[in-house]
């Protein structure tokens, strides 16, 4: 990461977490589930405004190789409040990461439980149940990825079952993510922390979601910029091959310049964050917002 880029980051944390002290609530996800007490996985809730809400929800997903959520003020505060702005309530998702000590489920249980809390929850937040996606970036997109394709295993079968509540995200938003196991093109620092250092073949096929997309996957819009130097951009092309040929309607947007990391700020990447505007049109053109 570049000094300039650096500082542009630090300042956006700075700033976010102020904003974030004054403008938001949390919610811890499992304080109420019997035996998950102690995890301290959490939402933070950006209501929309009222005058302008549409209804619609997104689950933001920040990353940060499965190990850390240092991105979460570009990724996750910035990302909730443009969201609000356009009047789509945003939770941004604290999921359990590998410098913690957890490895796979816990990241797929976060956000099968983040899913099922704002869906039991829709009445109270002012929002349509059935218009909950998610978004994630870099590790967060392979977890929201994860989200899409793998709806119909519920992980949390034996912590807290509550078959009532779809666990299926409306629509899934992978930036720059993270999306293949294999070795040509793994970002193995993602793999490590999700898998741990001892896995299969198997496993990395099972995770490697470009093998792994469903014939019902939900509406998928997908984006990343050629010279991303952390996460090998050919990660959203296998991810683009494997949505098109099950015939998942979904949108890849496919930038020369961007790098990683730049969330939705267009300071850091001028042309590629603008991928924000796109995402608004393509949930008018999925009639998700009305």
């Amino acid at each position: 990461m570049s000094m300039r880029r650096l500082l542009i980051t630090l300042i956006t944390f700075l700033l976010c977490s102020f904003n974030l002290a004054a403008q938001t609530s949390e919610v811890r996800i499992w304080k109420d589930v019997e035996g998950m007490k102690c995890q301290h996985s959490k939402l933070y809730v950006y209501p929309a405004p009222d005058s302008i809400n549409t209804h619609v929800c997104v689950i933001v997903c920040p990353g940060g190789s499965y190990n850390h959520l240092m991105g979460i003020a570009v990724e996750g505060f910035q990302t909730a409040e443009w969201l609000n702005s356009q009047g789509i309530t945003a939770f941004v998702l604290r999921y359990r990461v590998g410098s913690k000590g957890y490895h796979h489920p816990a990241m797929i249980q976060d956000a099968q439980r983040a899913l099922q809390y704002v869906r039991e929850n829709a009445d109270t937040y002012n929002i349509d149940a059935d218009k909950v996606g998610m978004m994630g970036f870099s590790a967060g997109g392979h977890l929201v990825a994860m989200a899409g394709a793998f709806h119909k295993i519920n992980f949390l079968a034996e912590i807290c079952p509550k078959e009532n509540i779809s666990l299926k995200p409306a629509f899934v938003a992978p930036i720059y993510p993270v999306v293949s196991m294999q070795d040509s093109i793994a970002h193995k620092r993602s793999r490590r922390n999700l898998l741990t250092r001892r896995f299969t073949k198997e496993q990395l096929d099972e995770f490697s979601m470009e093998m792994q997309i469903p014939k019902d996957m939900p509406p998928t819009f997908l984006v990343t910029a050629k010279d991303d130097p952390v996460v090998m951009y050919q990660n959203s092309v296998q991810l683009d091959k494997a949505l098109t040929r099950q015939n998942i309607p979904h949108t890849f947007l496919l930038y020369e310049t961007g790098g990683h990391g730049y969330g939705l700020n267009e300071n850091i990447a001028v042309e590629a964050a603008k991928w924000k505007y796109n995402f608004v049109t393509w949930l008018k053109e999925q009639d998700i917002i009305n």
